[in-house]
């Protein structure tokens, strides 16, 4: 673990740097205040720091409640070195938001005790931190595939609306069905089945942009955002899709399953767009049309039309 030591005194940096190298910890050291806000301040700044209570430039006191001032950014652990015993001191200290400290000259013991502390405190928070983005995940990645789930995808099109209408730009929008999916699950199981969707998703995203959103819709079904982009360039996207989709067989549990898609699609543009159902309601008859038309193709939707203007892929 990284350690920030601020101590302006080169005898008592140089005893805190070796003596906490014993320990297995890594300290990064500076000489005054200033330098350890800069420090703090940075990216990758350690998470543990051990800062003495007089520094020129700046204080310990005043770095310290600094650091609790700004937003953002990782906990920071803060153990104030000082001189001073006194109990408003220590009391004015620990209120300018450090967590602990340390009365110079300080006992080894008790240092080694103080950092354990600390070192446990910023574990746990990791493992907090951890398991928040692993629920945020949840609550926006759909499990078997990875990709944004049926909730995120459809927040995420409303934004993409609103900001085309802002800006007086295009979204397009790319409904994607598996061709014949209960076959496949009926005939090697559901287990083959979820390899499907999860190569079919991997495929997808391998010849997408990566500001092209695509998400899992239910089931067999994808969406796919295009923001700012036409039809033509749409229906581009739609191609390169069947194709990474339907050119070579999916090798599972030592089956090749080949497999195609059909797409449909629509683009709403100018000032004025169709709100987010609308064109997946638009994309969705385009998704009909083609497989009508023998699936392993795609259709497009006019945004600006009731029914689907029929066009090969």
């Amino acid at each position: 673990m990284r350690v920030l030591i601020a101590e302006d005194d080169p005898v008592s940096r140089r005893l805190l740097e070796s003596t906490l190298r014993q320990w297995d910890f890594q300290p990064v050291t500076v000489a005054d205040g200033r330098a350890a806000w800069d420090a703090l301040r940075s990216q990758g700044a350690p998470g543990l720091v051990i800062l003495d209570w007089n520094m020129p430039e700046m204080d310990g006191v005043e770095v310290c409640r600094r650091l609790r001032e700004r937003k953002g950014g990782d906990y920071s652990y803060v153990i104030l070195l000082t001189g001073r015993g006194g109990k408003e001191d220590i009391l004015s200290g620990m209120d300018a938001g450090a967590d602990d400290y340390i009365v110079k000259p300080f006992d080894v013991d008790e240092l080694k005790v103080r950092l354990a502390v600390a070192r446990r405190i910023l574990d746990l928070q990791a493992d907090l931190i951890t398991a928040r983005e692993s629920l945020r995940e949840q609550a926006t990645h759909d499990g078997l595939t990875g990709l944004w789930n049926r909730r995120a995808i459809l927040d995420i099109l409303d934004r993409e609306v609103a900001r085309a209408e802002r800006e007086s730009r295009t979204v397009a929008v790319i409904m994607v069905d598996v061709d014949h999916f209960k076959h496949i699950n009926d005939t090697y199981g559901h287990g083959v089945g979820d390899t499907v969707l999860q190569q079919i998703a991997k495929r997808m995203s391998t010849v997408a942009r990566p500001y092209d959103l695509i998400g899992r819709y239910g089931g067999e079904e994808f969406l796919i955002i295009v923001p700012g982009r036409g039809a033509d360039f749409a229906n581009d996207v739609a191609e390169r899709i069947r194709k990474a989709v339907g050119e070579e067989a999916i090798l599972t549990d030592g089956v090749e399953v080949r497999t195609t898609i059909s797409l449909g699609l629509t683009v709403a543009s100018g000032p004025k767009h169709s709100d987010g159902p609308k064109l997946i309601q638009l994309a969705d008859q385009a998704l009909y049309e083609a497989k009508r038309a023998g699936r392993n193709c795609s259709r497009t939707a006019d945004a600006g039309a009731t029914q689907p203007i029929e066009q090969d892929a």
